[in-house]
């Protein structure tokens, strides 16, 4: 995909002007790894916070 058929789907996606998305500079980004659910012994799953659970545990605390 190159840089302008990326920029008119984001543009198309988001009803935006082509010029506001290019202003914005979206970009192709290639990651570095792919978490693979079958393969979770090879990977580390993805760290969580629930934020609303660690407030209440922190208020909790403080009482």
């Amino acid at each position: 995909m190159t840089q302008t058929e990326l920029n008119h789907a984001v543009a198309e996606a988001t009803g935006e002007s082509v010029q506001t998305i290019r202003r914005r500079g979206f970009s192709v980004v290639t990651p570095l790894s792919v978490f693979q659910p079958d393969d979770a012994d090879d990977y580390a799953l993805p760290s969580v916070v629930d934020w609303d659970a660690l407030e209440r545990q922190q208020r909790r605390n403080a009482a």
